[in-house]
């Protein structure tokens, strides 16, 4: 059998390329169609969750290790004692300019000692480069810290100080100002390698912009309409020229240098996509361990002793013990992940 030539090669692989971009079609449209599914049922849990206390801070007890990592023991508390809702929302849906992909996720609060917001929503836009990246990018949410409470160290008011100054930069047309040069963007890449510590705490995920760059909807826009210019011409047969995607600054500059949450855009996706749409699975299985044979939790109960004093269960904090409803202590970290 002849050895296919280059030029069949490159045909095949831009047949390739039409067909993945036909998949991804069909996968945005099942996002459609799932979320429509979703709606009353979304309502319908809202209003019964409602009802039961501590029902999304169980439900984040319950994470999955990727998530469970990012979680202190003092987020572990704020949760517990002032946490009442988590709600996902898919704000593009019907946006032709938008995607499916983009979502907020709002917490909400009761009024409480650490800050005086009571609902913290952050906004992720699901954006293309022109230069061929894509994925989510965010904006930092401003929490309003109480004195001397602030779990991330001012990591948090720096990355919004940085992004407010970062617009007015943007809004004053000075193309010849970099933002690197911003006292902002100096005080936050200093403060980030002095406080690794800070930084490990789950609320500085507000800060989050992007494991990439920041990437704009006018940028995201112009990519999109290249890779359907280039869709169009494989349809007819034409040659794609791979380099029609614009290049840009990206290397340039070291972008993570003020990224305070370098995994933020995977946490997102655990929380709008895994744990929001399985919250009651999640919520049930806090509770599973009360099924067991209560020589098994006797066996582990030294192995739990055994565990670091900073580790906190939410399930105790929330004071799940033997005397409630569920008559049983908090499942061991082990027991509790799926």
């Amino acid at each position: 059998m002849a050895e296919p030539k280059p030029e069949e090669i490159m045909a095949n692989f831009e047949e390739l390329n039409l067909l993945e971009s036909e998949f991804e079609d069909v996968e945005l449209e099942l996002i459609r169609k799932t979320e429509a599914l979703h709606a009353p049922l979304y309502k319908k849990r809202a209003e019964l969750a409602a009802k039961i206390p501590h029902f999304w801070a169980l439900v984040l007890e319950q994470s999955p290790p990727e998530l469970d990592n990012f979680f202190q023991p003092s987020d572990s508390n704020i949760f517990a004692e002032c946490l009442k809702t988590i709600n996902v929302s898919r704000f593009e849906m019907d946006d032709p300019k938008g995607s499916p992909r983009s979502f907020t996720i709002e917490f909400e609060f009761s009024e409480n000692k650490y800050f005086d917001n009571t609902v913290l929503a952050k906004k992720f836009w699901h954006r293309k480069s022109t230069d061929g990246w894509q994925g989510h990018v965010s904006e930092p949410v401003q929490i309003n810290w109480r004195k001397g409470q602030d779990l991330t160290g001012g990591l948090t008011d720096a990355a919004y100080k940085l992004s407010q100054a970062k617009k007015k930069l943007a809004s004053s047309g000075k193309k010849d100002v970099k933002e690197t040069t911003l006292p902002e963007y100096k005080a936050l890449a200093s403060k980030i390698e002095e406080s690794e510590e800070a930084s490990n705490s789950f609320f500085a995920w507000f800060a989050f912009v992007a494991s990439y760059r920041w990437v704009s909807a006018e940028e995201s826009e112009k990519a999109h309409k290249i890779e359907a210019e280039q869709k169009e011409k494989m349809k007819r047969g034409e040659k794609v020229d791979q380099d029609e995607e614009e290049p840009t600054d990206a290397d340039e500059q070291d972008y993570q240098e003020t990224e305070v949450f370098p995994q933020g855009d995977e946490v997102a996706a655990l929380i709008a996509d895994e744990m929001w749409p399985s919250a009651i699975k999640y919520y049930k299985h806090a509770h599973e361990a009360d099924d067991e044979d209560f020589s098994e939790i006797d066996e582990d109960f030294d192995e739990e002793n055994d565990q670091s004093e900073d580790e906190v269960d939410i399930r105790g904090l929330v004071g799940k013990g033997r005397n409630s409803k569920f008559n049983d202590s908090p499942p061991s970290k082990k027991q509790r992940k799926f």
